[in-house]
């Protein structure tokens, strides 16, 4: 077989004329592959004789366990079939037959309309973030996309569970302006898994008039645009950025999604922003009454004052010591009422085991422990007074002759 070069050679002598005798002579070769090289489209190529290797003999038995088990492991099947050569060399050909076996899960493409639906998931920043207590830890960060402008909105939030991820969506949802038709969510536990709705998921989405789909597993194209975002944020947010707080990331993240939102889309040609009019007129609008949200306790409050909300220890005022109160919180505050009277206001700590004390609560327990401690006189007109008196009288107790 001629090289490369010399089939080029060939047909560049033989464009300008040359016998094809002159060049056989030329290149020492026969005329005979001198015609052939002329009348070739393509450069020679040297093609390897197919030869039975080692693993012939064992790839029927392999086919006929990948048949019936499609991913099982390499080194599983070569003991099976009793294989003792390499290893490398082994799963290099199970490899090959694999995808021939496994059955095909087919990908069509999604068109979104307008108002339809919004991706809502979870994303995790790979780094941690200081909480008031000094401590720290890596904290979910709640995303939402509408589906057709692409337009993302997004806040960390304390914890994955349902009170934190219905206050987050809230929250974003207001921040839109208004609710999609519908909301899809992976399994996460917090919000349900398979039939399973977590509680108060069913009736903050009554509250919304919005559906809530929760995606079959291994279907990553039906919630992958907000999924391609948090790796987005991966790259493009988080390198170079240092956070002191919760509420310093909000505020960068905020910030930079103001920016994210204006650049064009590949798959739209368009700008999430300027699709987001045309989104929202399709979507319903946020409900007359906000859902039901947070986290709610009501319990009798100790001699200690303190009422526990989240994993932390919130003080009340020791004046509702032995009464019913009813405490809120939600991201920002926490608040206890008796009787629709505020007796207790805090802000919320995102930390875990902290305890949160108003110095006024302090100052009254003090003056209350005194009174408690030092017995009121009473009345002369008191009746227990007077009954004291006449017993006295009656056995000689009054005066002077008293010994």
């Amino acid at each position: 077989m001629i090289t490369l070069e010399d089939w080029a050679l060939i047909r560049r002598l033989a464009a300008e004329g040359v016998p094809n005798a002159r060049i056989a002579a030329r290149l020492g070769i026969s005329r005979t592959t001198v015609v052939k090289a002329v009348n070739s489209d393509a450069p020679p190529k040297y093609v390897r004789k197919s030869a039975e290797t080692s693993f012939a003999v064992f790839e029927p038995r392999v086919r006929v366990l990948l048949a019936e088990f499609p991913d099982m492991p390499a080194t599983v099947l070569a003991e099976r079939v009793g294989w003792t050569g390499s290893v490398s060399w082994f799963r290099e050909n199970v490899a090959r037959l694999r995808p021939e076996h496994r059955p095909v899960d087919p990908a069509d493409r999604l068109s979104w309309e307008a108002g339809d639906a919004a991706q809502c998931d979870l994303w995790f920043p790979p780094r941690k973030i200081t909480l008031e207590n000094g401590t720290a830890a890596l904290l979910p960060v709640l995303v939402i996309t509408a589906a057709f402008s692409r337009f993302t909105v997004g806040r960390m939030i304390p914890s994955k569970a349902t009170e934190d991820l219905l206050l987050g969506m809230w929250q974003l949802l207001h921040q839109l302006g208004r609710v999609p038709r519908r909301l899809l969510w992976d399994n996460e536990r917090g919000i349900g898994r398979g039939p399973r709705r977590s509680e108060g998921v069913p009736a903050f989405m009554g509250t919304l008039a919005t559906r809530l789909v929760l995606l079959p597993p291994r279907d990553p194209e039906s919630k992958g645009i907000v999924e391609r975002r948090n790796g987005w944020f991966e790259t493009s947010f988080m390198p170079g950025r240092s956070f002191a707080s919760p509420a310093d990331f909000n505020e960068q993240f905020t910030d930079w999604l103001a920016g994210a939102n204006s650049r064009v889309v590949r798959t739209t040609k368009a700008r999430p922003v300027d699709l987001l009019e045309t989104d929202k007129a399709a979507m319903l609008p946020l409900p007359p009454v906000p859902p039901v949200t947070g986290w709610r306790r009501q319990a009798r409050l100790g001699r200690d004052y303190y009422v526990r909300v989240a994993g932390n220890d919130y003080s009340v005022d020791p004046a509702a010591i032995g009464r019913m109160v009813d405490a809120h919180a939600d991201l920002d505050k926490v608040k206890v009422k008796l009787e629709g009277r505020l007796v207790g206001e805090h802000p919320r700590v995102w930390a875990r085991g902290v305890t949160l004390t108003d110095p006024a609560h302090v100052e009254t327990a003090g003056r209350l422990r005194r009174e408690f401690q030092q017995p009121r006189p009473r009345p002369a007109g008191d009746p227990l007074v007077r009954d004291l008196a006449d017993y006295d009288r009656a056995f000689g107790l009054t005066g002077e002759g008293v010994a």
